[in-house]
């Protein structure tokens, strides 16, 4: 994939991380060559955490993460603090950015603690080398830059991508599907589709069964007797909104699946996400429940998790919730009050990301399954969407 089309999600993100005034902008800047950072004397330039896509060779398509200083102990200093916090669950490698004049101090040593224990990868980058002695000697994973002078800018770039060894050979699809196999996508056009274009679920599917030389056809809902007349595919997936219908007019002996399904397993939580979904059995009138994305978009009105999931939810245990939202990276530290928590497929997330969410509701005993999951077993025909993975049909 280029630069315009490779989803966040997809690209390596680099974090700079480090005290106030370290030079984690001006580092920016200098391996971009570009000003898109603020840069100023004055402490707690960076606000917030900023990101950039871009295209940095070796690198390729990347994600550039600026950093708030991790030192500011005022209240607003924390909540900054935090919110770089939020962004270590979705960095790749991280780089730590070191006054060379200063050395390594108790808040850099802090930082150094996090990536291990988040098993990020880190480079310890000593700026300002201009203003200081360089050692003759350095660890692996050590580089002494100047950012203002443009020292060793290259070699930290290089060093960068020599972090960046591993190769992300999951599929999608296309470790099921072999060539000239027929799948056909059923993608909806309703007011909640975005104009002009397929959403990124059905893009990357779509894609990854071009790459596998499978012979796909996409079409809507309402075409897809039709389609099923003239052609007898392997595989059917479909928007999972759409999964009632769609189950309805395709024959058992073809399989079917949805895109948000696709993603759990792609994203590495599919099999957390089926054990949970029978949790929804044993919820209570007035239960707290979860519904999360991870992206953030302009809310239609059949929204599909503020409306249509809570529902479909409350109709087929015939009890009452209280839902609750979250959006993009607005996910809850405290997951104590829920009872249950259901999540997208997660496509604009990093994996970490995700399986990170997983685990957090893991360890606080609370089931969480995701929207395709939840919507075939509402449905009744969970063992039919997971039937493509066999391995998981002894937890249905």
């Amino acid at each position: 994939m280029g630069l315009n089309s490779t989803p966040s999600s997809e690209r390596i993100h680099i974090g700079f991380f480090g005290r106030t005034n370290s030079g984690k902008s001006s580092l920016i800047n200098a391996i971009t060559n570009q000003n898109l950072s603020i840069v100023s004397e004055i402490e707690g330039t960076t606000t917030d955490p900023v990101h950039k896509a871009m295209e940095i060779l070796p690198l390729g398509p990347v994600t550039l993460i600026d950093t708030p200083g991790f030192d500011d102990e005022s209240e607003l200093g924390l909540l900054r603090i935090e919110k770089t916090k939020q962004v270590l669950v979705k960095t790749d490698i991280a780089v730590l950015v070191i006054d060379g004049r200063n050395g390594i101090t108790n808040t850099d040593k802090e930082l150094i603690n996090i990536f291990k224990e988040k098993n990020i990868k880190y480079i310890t980058a000593f700026n300002k080398c201009d203003l200081t002695e360089i050692p003759t000697e350095t660890k692996p994973n050590e580089i002494y830059v100047s950012a203002k002078n443009n020292i060793n800018i290259t070699e930290l770039k290089n060093l960068i991508a020599s972090f960046n060894d591993v190769k992300n050979e999951k599929r999608l699809i296309g470790d099921i599907i072999k060539a000239n196999d027929v799948v056909i996508l059923v993608t909806p056009i309703d007011s909640a589709a975005p104009k002009g274009r397929l959403i990124l679920p059905q893009q990357q599917v779509l894609r990854d069964l071009l790459d596998s030389d499978a012979i796909t056809v996409v079409v809507k809902e309402t075409e897809l007797k039709q389609a099923l007349d003239k052609i007898t595919p392997k595989l059917v997936i479909t928007d999972s909104q759409a999964f009632k219908k769609v189950n309805e007019t395709v024959p058992e002996d073809i399989l079917l699946t949805s895109f948000s399904i696709l993603f759990a397993r792609y994203k590495g939580v599919l099999d957390t996400a089926v054990k949970g979904i029978s949790s929804i059995k044993n919820l209570n009138d007035g239960d707290n429940i979860l519904i999360a994305e991870g992206c953030t978009h302009h809310r239609q009105c059949d929204d599909i998790g503020t409306v249509k999931l809570p529902k479909w939810i409350q109709n087929y245990t015939g009890k009452t919730f209280n839902f609750e939202f979250s959006s993009g990276t607005g996910f809850p530290e405290d997951l104590s009050k829920y009872k249950m928590i259901i999540h997208c497929g997660g496509c604009m997330l990093k994996e970490q990301e995700v399986i990170n969410r997983y685990n957090t509701a893991i360890q606080n005993n609370i089931p969480i399954s995701n929207y395709g999951i939840t919507i075939a077993f509402i449905n009744g025909i969970l063992k039919r969407s997971i039937e493509i993975f066999p391995d998981l049909f002894k937890l249905v």
